[in-house]
């Protein structure tokens, strides 16, 4: 069935600014009614959502230097560890951007594996940030974090000035081939765009539509 197949490929974030503790409570509700693959929240709320999901299958996820990657390195990693103290399973992190941009790729790649060796074995996705990037820059991102250990590249933070779109996710999937997942997340609020999204190469979807995006798909299903 459509709504299954697209549930166990999606995260639902809860990562807005003003987001409460209510919110996660409710994002946590969605996340298991759904039995979506996993729940993203702030670090902040990751020990309240370890509570929240109880024994369910769905797999906790915070962020990583969220939004705009600009945090040192050495923040990156004190933010990995104390979200894995708290109880999350995945991490999701945002590269220095501007690093990228001026190809420091020394840098790039040792912050990526940093995180990635703080995480002790957790799937890290690196954020790209792909709006602020030309496709030169894309390409780059995506073998620095391959080469560093990521298991997943993801295209957006959802707080960029655009979203994810089919012609990303296609040339992120042409770069990592099958060495890495591909994470679409910013702006996915239909069914409709998910599935483009998957067929053109995403493995997982990141939105804080679940709602919305199941209920279309099972409407359309019947």
């Amino acid at each position: 069935m459509i709504t299954t197949f697209l549930a166990k490929r999606i995260e639902h974030a809860v990562l807005a600014p003003q987001a409460t503790e209510g919110d996660v409570a409710a994002g946590a509700q969605t996340a298991m009614q759904w039995s979506v693959r996993a729940l993203v929240v702030k670090p902040c709320h990751v020990r309240t959502a370890v509570r929240l999901l109880g024994g369910s299958e769905v797999i906790l996820a915070t962020v990583i230097g969220f939004p705009h990657g600009g945090q040192a390195t050495s923040t990156k990693v004190a933010e990995t560890r104390q979200a894995i103290a708290d109880g999350a399973q995945e991490i999701d992190m945002v590269i220095n951007i501007g690093d990228l941009r001026q190809r420091k790729i020394a840098d790039v790649f040792y912050e990526i594996r940093a995180v990635v060796e703080a995480g002790q074995g957790r799937p890290v996705k690196v954020i790209l940030e792909t709006a602020y990037l030309s496709d030169a820059e894309k390409r780059l991102g995506c073998r620095l974090a391959v080469r560093a250990g990521a298991k997943y590249v993801k295209t957006n933070t959802g707080f960029g000035p655009a979203g994810a779109t089919t012609a990303d996710v296609a040339l992120m999937r042409r770069v990592v081939g099958r060495r890495a997942g591909i994470k679409a997340a910013g702006g996915i609020r239909t069914s409709a765009l998910a599935m483009s999204l998957i067929h053109m190469g995403a493995d997982l979807i990141g939105t804080s539509s679940t709602e919305a995006i199941l209920s279309e798909a099972a409407r359309e299903a019947a």
